[in-house]
C-alpha cells in the first residue's frame, strides 16, 4: 500500500527509508486447502466462520473456546476484520497457536466455498425464529457469527442455508459476540456427543 510518509512516522521513528512491513504473529492457512485436508484425515469437520469481528477481545475469547472445543478451523475476512497480533494471542490465552486461521476475500465467498464441500453452514442471527438447539450439527458444520454492531453482512446471511437464534428473555436485546460464539460452539459439541461422534 502506497501510503503518505506522515502515516509511516506516526508507526516508527527509525530509519524506516519509506518502508514499512507488518508481519502476521501467525502463518495464515488456506480455506480451500484446509477444507480437503480436514476430509482426508478422516474427521468431522467443525469451522468457526467470523464476519466482520473488529474487537480483539472478542477475537480473542472466541478463539479460546474454539480451541477448548476442537473447532478445526476459524475464518476471517482480510478487510473488515480484526488480524491476528500479540494482542489476539494473549486474549485466546495462546490458542491462536494451536487453531488454524483462514483468512478469505470475503465471507460469503468463504461460506459459498464451505456449501460447496459439503458443510451445512448455520448463521447464528437474531434475524431467525429458529432456535439453536433445533440446528442438525453432526455433520459437517460451519458456523456463522457477525459483529455485535452490524451482524453478519447480507452477502454471507443469503449463502448460508440454516439460520439459527439464540433465545433472549431480558430487557437487552443480544449476547456479546464471544458469549453467543461459545453458547452455540458448545451446543455443536453437545449433539456430537449425543450422537457418539468424534469431537476432535
Amino acid at each position: 500500500q502506497r501510503v503518505p510518509l506522515e502515516r509511516i512516522n506516526r508507526i516508527t521513528r527509525k530509519n524506516h527509508q519509506g518502508v514499512i512491513a507488518m508481519m502476521s504473529a501467525i502463518t495464515y492457512h488456506r480455506l480451500e486447502h484446509l477444507v480437503p485436508e480436514l476430509y482426508e484425515a478422516g474427521m468431522l469437520p467443525f469451522i468457526v466462520v467470523l464476519d466482520g469481528i473488529t474487537d480483539v477481545r472478542n477475537f480473542g475469547a472466541i478463539a479460546r473456546t474454539c480451541e477448548c472445543a476442537g473447532v478445526d478451523a476459524i475464518v476471517i475476512p482480510q478487510h473488515g476484520s480484526v488480524s491476528v497480533g500479540g494482542d489476539a494471542i494473549k486474549t485466546s490465552a495462546g490458542a491462536l497457536h494451536h487453531i488454524p486461521v483462514c483468512r478469505v476475500g470475503s465471507t460469503a465467498w468463504a461460506v459459498k466455498f464451505l456449501k460447496e464441500n459439503g458443510y451445512n453452514v448455520a448463521a447464528v442471527t437474531e434475524k431467525s425464529d429458529m432456535n439453536y438447539v433445533e440446528g442438525d450439527y453432526t455433520g459437517p458444520v460451519a458456523l456463522v457469527m457477525g459483529a455485535e454492531d452490524t451482524g453478519i453482512s447480507e452477502a454471507a446471511l443469503d449463502q448460508c442455508e440454516t439460520r439459527v437464534g439464540i433465545p433472549m428473555f431480558g430487557n437487552i436485546g443480544s449476547l456479546n459476540v464471544s458469549v453467543a460464539a461459545g453458547v452455540a460452539i458448545y451446543e455443536v459439541v453437545r449433539q456430537r456427543l449425543n450422537a457418539n461422534l468424534e469431537v476432535v
